[in-house]
């Protein structure tokens, strides 16, 4: 049986974002249903990855320590609502770097997809900005749009890829792959 998978975006989808970025954990703050949504998804079998830009580091606004334990807060958040994110893939870089990893380019999905063993057609991909749908789209996954963090003022600019769905939040994202899922 196939693997799956649920790509989501961190900022915005997950957390609560901020125009100043997440710089320490007392700044992460989860989205009310997003935790209890990925345990959701890790009762139904799916393995959640999370694909986050964090030009943060880049920027030198925090280290990689400060981003370990931001992803700690959010890993001990998630196990006590009984859910779990199975793997972290981020981009360090700031936007005029020319690295292939950064969203829009979908170098963290080539990287997901090759350390997962896994083609990426059709799994379903969460975010709240554009570059994070351009990129899951360009791997072959299923653009998925949130209207939590950037995600209104992303609808409202258009240019959504071919075939995105969009969802209030990441709850009712994964009530909609859930109920897929099971057809």
């Amino acid at each position: 049986m196939p693997m799956k998978l649920v790509i989501l975006d961190r900022d915005g989808v997950i957390n609560f974002d901020s125009a100043q970025f997440i710089k320490n954990p007392a700044e992460w703050k989860p989205i009310p249903g997003s935790l209890e949504a990925i345990a959701r998804l890790n009762q139904s079998g799916y393995k959640v990855v999370v694909a986050t830009n964090q030009s943060g580091i880049g920027r030198g606004l925090f280290d990689m320590d400060t981003l370990n334990q931001i992803h700690e807060k959010m890993h001990k958040a998630l196990y006590t609502v009984g859910g779990r994110v199975d793997a972290i893939f981020y981009c360090p870089h700031t936007a005029d770097s020319d690295c292939e990893c950064r969203k829009p380019k979908p170098g963290m999905f080539k990287r997901i997809s090759e350390t997962l063993n896994i083609d990426l057609t059709g799994v379903p991909t969460v975010g709240d900005s554009l570059r994070d749908l351009q990129a899951g789209a360009a791997a072959g996954c299923k653009p998925l749009l949130v209207l939590t963090g950037k995600g209104e003022k992303t609808r409202a600019e258009g240019n959504l890829p071919p075939g995105t769905t969009e969802y209030a939040d990441l709850a009712r994202a994964v009530d909609a792959i859930l109920a897929k899922g099971k057809a």
